[in-house]
């Protein structure tokens, strides 16, 4: 799962979950699926965004994984403290530095805010999340105080419009959803 973030087209790639150690450096929660994510940001910029708002601009000098987690050392960042006001906070990347897909592969932020739609044409909403489950994705789709919970499969995508911004489900699976909101 990657988040996205409206300002400067960044993305977020990891979450700083607390200080580690005497050198500043943080421990990142992994947000993103890429393998070898972190240990490919050596020496290149990133932008740390704490909770109260506050970003800079900094460069990974550091990179190891410790239990399931990544402790990164960062240029910006060289006490606990320092470390500390971005607890909580992510670790975000321009957009163009994620990895390419596979064609009919799309990342959640570029998912998130599509405006949704049937075959017929008819407006169901914007899809405001993506919910991972064992079986597959759910698309949340809400509209006017409704909620539609529409599974993430081929079978009930008939077209994803990444530059429109717009996704198209089959209209058969819908209706089926539809019925049994009314029941």
């Amino acid at each position: 799962m990657v988040l996205v973030s409206d300002e400067l087209d960044l993305i977020a790639v990891g979450q700083i979950v607390k200080s580690f150690g005497i050198k500043g450096e943080v421990r990142v929660r992994s947000l993103s699926d890429v393998p070898g994510r972190f240990q490919g940001l050596m020496l290149k910029p990133v932008t740390l965004v704490a909770p109260s708002g506050r970003s800079i601009v900094t460069v990974v000098n550091r990179v190891r994984e410790d239990r399931g987690w990544y402790v990164l050392g960062l240029e910006a960042l060289s006490t606990p403290e320092e470390a500390a006001q971005f607890r909580g906070g992510f670790i975000k990347i321009l957009r163009d530095q994620a990895p390419p897909l596979p064609d009919g592969q799309y990342y959640e932020f570029d998912l998130v805010g599509m405006t949704v739609s049937d075959e017929a044409g008819r407006t169901l909403g914007i899809l405001e999340e993506v919910l991972e489950t064992e079986g597959h994705p759910v698309f949340v789709v809400k509209q006017a105080g409704r909620e539609l919970l529409i599974p993430g499969i081929k079978d009930a995508v008939a077209s994803v419009d990444v530059a429109a911004k717009t996704l198209r489900v089959r209209t058969v699976v819908i209706e089926g959803l539809l019925d049994e909101e009314k029941a």
